[in-house]
């Protein structure tokens, strides 16, 4: 679940940390430094003293970058322009979304997660030890994040997320001394893109090294299993989504579920819509085009074809429900419910990709296990 912080205190005790927004410095000449193969939402830059990094879309219709500099803890705070400076490698860190919890799994730095909104959510087996534990703070439901237990958490950063331009809550937080970086990892288009974040998290955590060989093993893994489909010539078609009100939501063409389903050698049957949104469609235009699709992948939180069947009587009119070939991403879930598919699949698009080429062309994978989806009984 994404959360989003709203901020209503500061903390004046260390304001010293931070710079006052209207104080804008000269821009320091900085070169590229990590080479970013995938993602296309931020970069990172260098110079002898400290990281530079701009998150180009912190959110959708964003037009103007959100800039940070990383600088050794300890060390004088460089004069720089930034939105945010942040001395690394951070020890405490809050963040705002499951999909951050990986990144610090992943890393070997789960110690460092000092509070979270509704942890409820959380489905990592690690960081459940420390929630049961009473080790990660519960900040809040959605929305409405308990501010001052945030504050005495003293964390070094807070992760967050935005889907609009209203950032005068991070720009309080930052009045009271605590950054805030925003990670815009599911603005990416390509699932190794998404999966690539995992390089800004390293260089929060020291961890650079580490961060870039996870990410090219995720990588490998992803291209060789793209690579195998291309020994099966048949493109199985696959339809999308279900009804919520009184639309069939399913991803555009160019959408980031739409580019799985194609590299895992499924020919979706809106792979030629040219938008990365979802699309709402009317029941009769998704049942004109998909009435005979061999596979429906990704049907919510329906668990059962009786489920599903119940919830609107049309769905058994699709021949994948005729034939029993409609599958859910939520095989794992959390003990409070959340899904281990919106948590992980993000960091590992790797086991997702395998999970749809096992589902589509079984014969390429034989001693593969479905990871994260199940075909509804």
């Amino acid at each position: 679940m994404f959360v989003r912080i709203i901020i209503t205190l500061a903390l004046a005790a260390v304001l010293g940390s931070c710079q006052s927004p209207s104080v804008r410095q000269e821009e320091a000449p900085a070169v590229p430094a990590v080479r970013l193969k995938y993602a296309t939402g931020f970069t990172i830059s260098q110079t002898d003293d400290y990281y530079l990094i701009k998150i180009l879309t912190p959110y959708k219709s964003a037009t103007e970058p959100l800039q940070y500099v990383f600088y050794p803890r300890g060390s004088k705070r460089p004069a720089v322009a930034a939105d945010a400076y942040v001395p690394v490698p951070v020890q405490r860190i809050v963040c705002t979304s499951t999909t951050h919890i990986p990144l610090l799994d992943y890393l070997q730095e789960s110690q460092a997660l000092v509070g979270f909104p509704s942890l409820q959510y959380i489905s990592s087996a690690r960081m459940r030890q420390r929630i049961d534990s009473g080790l990660v703070a519960e900040l809040g439901i959605d929305q409405s994040l308990n501010i001052e237990k945030l504050l005495t958490l003293q964390p070094d950063v807070v992760m967050a997320y935005t889907m609009s331009s209203d950032m005068g809550q991070f720009a309080l937080l930052s009045e009271a001394g605590i950054p805030v970086i925003i990670n815009a990892e599911y603005l990416e288009k390509h699932p190794l893109g998404r999966a690539e974040w995992l390089k800004l998290a390293g260089l929060l955590f020291g961890k650079e090294a580490l961060a870039d060989s996870l990410f090219t093993t995720i990588e490998q893994a992803y291209l060789q299993t793209r690579q195998l489909v291309l020994q099966d010539s048949a493109r199985p078609t696959v339809m999308s989504g279900i009804v919520y009100g009184d639309s069939w939501y399913l991803p555009g063409g160019r959408n980031y579920a739409a580019r799985l389903l194609q590299d895992a050698g499924f020919r979706y049957l809106w792979q030629g819509d040219t938008t990365s949104a979802f699309l709402p469609l009317a029941f009769e235009a998704v049942y004109q085009r998909a009435a005979t699709a061999d596979y429906w992948i990704g049907v919510g939180s329906f668990r059962t074809l009786q489920e599903l069947q119940a919830a609107d009587n049309r769905y058994a009119l699709f021949r994948p429900f005729i034939t029993g070939q409609v599958y859910s991403y939520n095989k794992r879930m959390g003990p409070g419910g959340g899904s281990e598919f919106l948590e992980l699949g993000y960091l590992r698009p790797d086991l997702i990709l395998k999970d749809l080429v096992k589902i589509g062309h079984p014969a390429l994978l034989p001693d593969h296990r479905l990871f994260f989806y199940f075909k509804l009984p």
